[in-house]
């Protein structure tokens, strides 16, 4: 990863979006500070990313729909960040592939398992390769809720959970969609309990 560039990126999106959206970070202290962690949030705006990522303590490789790899200046930031594409509707072996290889090499790989933004901000259904990731890899869990509105002046709250263990997950042979479910749980546990 381009850290000098992730770091001015980091810094200038700070300075523009922590006054504008009086970002709070809630339970940094439960991020893993090494190792490989699988970071799942909610979507509720295209700022999403970027608070996520300002508030983190650690660098993230964001998987992103394939669409945004379209936009000629944009394709190139982010792909500094070292976000990778993703095709949305159906299993991206690519994009699997990409995402256990962050995982392994022990990065933090940043997820929106709902798939897309919530049209009404309430959680949706997650897909199931959050819980492919977690099932397949020894990352740790991390459930993590952004809490708006994005409007001006007003307070976007993004919380981090204690990372979920997997252990009693793999132990009954759970599928990844069982996975997923119990990742969305711990989110919408963060939602309530921080609106």
């Amino acid at each position: 990863m381009n850290l000098t560039f992730y770091s001015f990126a980091k810094n200038v999106a700070s300075a523009v979006f922590k006054p504008l959206y009086r970002v709070e970070a809630i339970g940094i202290e439960h991020f893993p500070m090494e190792g490989a962690v699988l970071l799942c949030t909610n979507h509720i705006s295209n700022f999403d990313p970027v608070v996520v990522g300002i508030t983190a303590p650690r660098p993230i490789h964001f998987m992103a729909k394939e669409e945004l790899f379209s936009v000629p200046v944009l394709k190139g930031i982010i792909k500094n960040l070292h976000a990778f594409p993703v095709k949305r509707g159906f299993s991206d072996r690519e994009a699997l592939r990409k995402g256990l290889s962050v995982l392994k090499e022990g990065h933090v790989l940043g997820l929106f398992p709902e798939g897309h933004r919530s049209k009404t901000g309430e959680l949706g259904k997650g897909l199931a390769g959050a819980g492919f990731f977690a099932l397949r890899t020894d990352c740790s869990v991390v459930p993590s809720a952004i809490i708006g509105p994005y409007k001006s002046f007003q307070k976007v709250k993004v919380v981090y959970g204690k990372p979920i263990s997997m252990e009693e997950m793999r132990r009954a042979k759970a599928s990844p969609e069982e996975v997923t479910e119990l990742i969305m749980s711990e989110i919408h546990k963060l939602i309530i309990e921080h609106r």
